[in-house]
């Protein structure tokens, strides 16, 4: 972190406060658990770049496995993703999981499964999350998500994917403040910061184009439904407010434990 910053925003966001509150929580968790580190899926994005620089304050560059896991991964996020792991002098671990993805979209096929875009992203999701709890277990430490509030809040993730983890650190800070947090961390690259937020699902993909909004208005809206104050609301349309509300329905299932019958 650079010395000397404090980063308050005018609603009162802390960003040098907010790391070290993260971090030590990060490491007392750690501790209680009994493991010695942490695992985290380098994709070159903001939020995973975010959690390594946490995952290091908390538990020492030493105790840090950053892992690439390209399937049908764009270049330059493989690239972004290396450089953090060498600005931060952590382990980079690559398990190229693009023959194992073929074999089993191919397997599908087979078994006359109908394959879509939405199919594929989730199978790429929860291979990558195998092989990070293969990591993980080899060497006790705990997977570290990568999810924030704004987008766990609309199911923005792959259930028993990017959304199985032990710990998510950051999901209760929004997207924007994420970004707060990523400005006191100079071992991210700059262009990782600057670039549209992707999670190179398939190619063109970005985050924005696929929730329908930009991150700045989903979280405007998150904001104000969490205020309940109706002047917040008013200033936003309508049908904006019921759509998030929808995704925020359709989501319960993903932040919640899988339901159970309750016996008489």
């Amino acid at each position: 972190m650079r010395d000397g910053e404090n980063d308050s925003c005018s609603c009162g966001f802390d960003s040098c406060s907010e790391i070290t509150n993260v971090s030590d929580w990060m490491k007392d968790y750690s501790k209680k658990a009994g493991t010695k580190g942490f695992v985290i899926g380098l994709s070159g994005g903001i939020d995973s770049s975010v959690m390594a620089c946490l995952s290091v304050k908390a538990a020492g560059r030493e105790n840090v496995i950053g892992v690439s896991l390209p399937i049908q991964t764009r270049k330059d996020m493989v690239i972004d993703a290396e450089r953090l792991a060498s600005n931060l002098c952590i382990k980079l671990v690559t398990i190229n999981l693009e023959k194992t993805y073929n074999e089993t979209i191919e397997a599908m096929l087979q078994g006359g499964i109908v394959i879509n875009d939405i199919v594929q992203a989730n199978v790429k999701a929860r291979l990558r999350m195998t092989a990070l709890y293969g990591v993980a277990n080899s060497v006790n430490y705990l997977v570290a998500g990568t999810g924030n509030l704004s987008e766990l809040m609309v199911g923005y993730c792959t259930k028993y994917g990017d959304g199985g983890v032990d710990v998510e650190p950051i999901g209760n800070y929004y997207k924007a403040e994420v970004y707060k947090l990523a400005e006191l961390m100079p071992e991210i690259p700059n262009n990782v910061i600057t670039k549209a937020p992707s999670a190179d699902l398939w190619e063109g993909q970005t985050d924005e184009e696929e929730l329908g909004m930009t991150y700045d208005e989903l979280d405007e809206i998150l904001k104000a439904l969490a205020s309940g104050i109706s002047s917040e609301l008013d200033k936003i349309d309508i049908s904006r407010i019921t759509k998030v509300e929808k995704m925020i329905q359709a989501a319960k299932h993903k932040n919640n434990p899988p339901a159970r019958y309750i016996r008489n």
